[in-house]
């Protein structure tokens, strides 16, 4: 199961481990994973984890992997048609009400997909830009919240159609960031805060 139709608790976008796909199997148009990883023997039937940035819910667990499916609906708004055997996954468990919330909201609800234009290494740290749909243009801002690939960044050099991103040692030794090529397609979340605004706007129009 996935996110649609379903609640799926906040995120916090910094991942907690990576997992990797052991097995994919395809039951007309969804797709279910095996993912092993360090947490998935702690995990619980019904659980909601981001997996790379999208929310969906652990069905199975065996020994150190756990089973989730993707539907045709989360298929066509993220990268899980991309993913293949081998590949490693972003995973986060969801926010706890008495947890410290160190970077911005995520709700696991991927908005579209990006493409990696470029790729520049800065003498320890590496900035990433990435383009993506025109439409989705107004919810990104100058050093606003990003979640790409389910990791919390900030935006900067936002123009209409393309944004960037530097990324720190730590987080490119230990998410799926360092795996990402020029070309990639990666998961985009925007900040929700500005999707209510832009909501709220627009119904006074």
């Amino acid at each position: 199961m996935d996110t649609i139709g379903e609640i799926c608790f906040m995120f916090t976008g910094i991942i907690e481990t990576t997992g990797l796909i052991k097995n994919i199997a395809v039951s007309g148009t969804n797709r279910s994973f095996w993912i092993e990883s360090s947490i998935s023997s702690e995990l619980k039937v019904d659980q909601s984890v981001s997996h790379s940035g999208v929310c969906l819910t652990v069905e199975e667990m065996n020994d150190n992997s756990h089973k989730v499916t993707a539907i045709e609906e989360t298929a066509l708004k993220t990268n899980v048609k991309e993913w293949k055997i081998g590949d490693v996954i972003n995973l986060e468990r969801s926010l706890k009400l008495d947890s410290r919330l160190d970077v911005h909201f995520v709700q696991g609800h991927v908005d579209t997909i990006a493409a990696c234009t470029e790729i520049n290494e800065k003498l320890g740290s590496w900035e990433y830009e990435f383009s993506f749909r025109k439409k989705f243009s107004e919810l990104i801002i100058e050093k606003g919240s990003i979640c790409v690939n389910g990791i919390s960044l900030t935006a900067f050099d936002v123009k209409r159609k393309s944004f960037r991103v530097a990324i720190i040692p730590y987080t490119h030794e230990n998410t799926n960031i360092n795996a990402v090529q020029k070309g990639d397609l990666v998961n985009i979340e925007f900040d929700v805060v500005g999707k209510y605004i832009l909501r709220k706007l627009s119904l006074k129009e």
